[in-house]
């Protein structure tokens, strides 16, 4: 949720931040119309509770005939406002529906730009590897190893799923704990959250009013809904709470399945592990000082480039624009890893600054010098197993069909190769 405060002193800000977006900026006299309708149902409602508050003290020192009129007077009073009272709640509640429509005001410093083409390439670690033999991609690999298997899980679960065996569930196991661990050397708690939340819970960490259909699965009947990442549980983690400024910035590095429908998604984007239903994610997710939030981005990025360059994956750092970032975001890199089988490079970690908008529509404070104000919150990718499983497979796999294991992972998984099936 947008400052409302904000949006009143300068609307022009914010309708350039929507068009910036691909939004209508419609949306800002929007919603200043039903604050002013809302402000103004507030002066009247309170004008009679102070005309109530009035009548009521002059009953106390009132008799006979005067006494009954006043009287009079008060229940008058009380009538008005039980017609008025719900009218202002319900000019508040249209109001704060319009304004959970709004995106977060991206940072000064991102590119203006309609969509994918046009962000901006930062850096790049890596180059890729001359293979002296055709490379498979990782389907082919992955069959080829004995180690995955669609067909199967089709049957079972549908399209986009995906059964992962033997040495390949050792090596998904041995990429999250080899994530965890460079996260807990640098101070992150390591949190197993719940994937089942209140749909409140994902509409505050993802923005909008309501859930995005296109991603999210829903349990109506119990009035919960599957996580698309632990960022979302993550973000409710001090719902309603107010933090001490001395224990920001508070880091969590979450482990959890995540879920997402992903519909709509075509061509090679949905082939193979590139876009499926379920995955396994290791999440960063800091709450820190507003005065130190930029710095925190900087840092969640560097840790999300010092895990990919531990497993030896050439990647390159991109800034998106402002019409490729998502509703909650201010500013957002991607790390898009090196994939031989789609023959560039494909996003492997995203890592956000969604400033105060999160805390906003979550109610999470923290208190410094007898005040309060909003945390900021931001959200990195450590590892999501499904893309970096591509990345390794392509990227290690040699001429006799087998795949190496990167040098880091070997003490994670006992062996260093994957052989081709028998």
């Amino acid at each position: 949720m947008v400052d409302l405060k904000a949006l009143r002193e300068d609307p022009e800000l914010f309708r350039t931040a929507l068009r910036h977006r691909g939004r209508d900026p419609s949306l800002v006299d929007r919603a200043l119309e039903l604050d002013r309708a809302w402000r103004e149902a507030v002066r009247e409602v309170e004008g009679l509770r102070a005309q109530q508050n009035r009548a009521s003290e002059e009953v106390t020192r009132l008799a006979g005939e005067a006494r009954a009129q006043k009287i009079a007077e008060v229940r008058e009073l009380v009538a008005r406002l039980k017609e008025l009272e719900p009218e202002e709640r319900r000019r508040r509640e249209e109001l704060e529906q319009v304004l959970l429509l709004f995106p977060n005001l991206p940072h000064a410093n991102v590119p203006v730009g309609a969509g994918e083409e046009d962000n901006v390439v930062v850096r790049a670690w890596g180059t890729p590897r001359a293979f002296d033999f055709p490379p498979a991609d990782h389907v082919q690999l992955g069959r080829r190893l004995g180690i995955l298997d669609f067909e199967r899980a089709a049957k079972v679960s549908g399209s986009r799923f995906y059964y992962l065996l033997g040495k390949g569930a050792l090596l998904e196991m041995a990429l999250v704990r080899y994530a965890l661990d460079r996260l807990l050397r640098h101070g992150f708690v390591p949190v197993i959250p719940p994937v089942l939340v209140r749909p409140e819970i994902i509409i505050g960490a993802w923005g909008g009013a309501t859930f995005d259909p296109q991603q999210t699965y829903r349990v109506a009947e119990d009035n919960l809904a599957l996580v698309g990442t632990s960022e979302q549980s993550l973000a409710g983690f001090y719902r309603d709470e107010v933090l001490d400024s001395h224990a920001l910035p508070v880091r969590f590095a979450g482990v959890s399945w995540c879920f997402r429908r992903e519909a709509g998604a075509h061509g090679r984007e949905s082939r193979g592990l590139y876009r499926v239903h379920q995955f396994d994610k290791v999440e960063m997710f800091s709450f820190a000082h507003p005065e130190r939030s930029w710095e925190e981005h900087e840092f969640l990025v560097q840790v999300e480039e010092e895990i990919l360059q531990g497993l030896g994956i050439p990647y390159r750092v991109v800034l998106l624009c402002t019409g490729d970032l998502g509703t909650a975001s201010a500013k957002t890199y991607d790390l898009e890893a090196w994939m031989p089988g789609r023959g560039g490079y494909g996003e492997v970690t995203s890592c956000s600054n969604t400033t105060d908008f999160q805390a906003r529509r979550l109610n999470v404070r923290f208190r410094e010098r007898g005040r309060t104000e909003f945390v900021h919150t931001l959200n990195g990718t450590a590892l999501a197993t499904s893309r970096v499983l591509i990345a390794l497979l392509e990227n290690y796999q040699e001429a006799d069909g087998s795949v190496r294991v990167p040098e880091a992972l070997v003490a994670y998984t006992g062996f260093d190769r994957i052989e081709p099936a028998g």
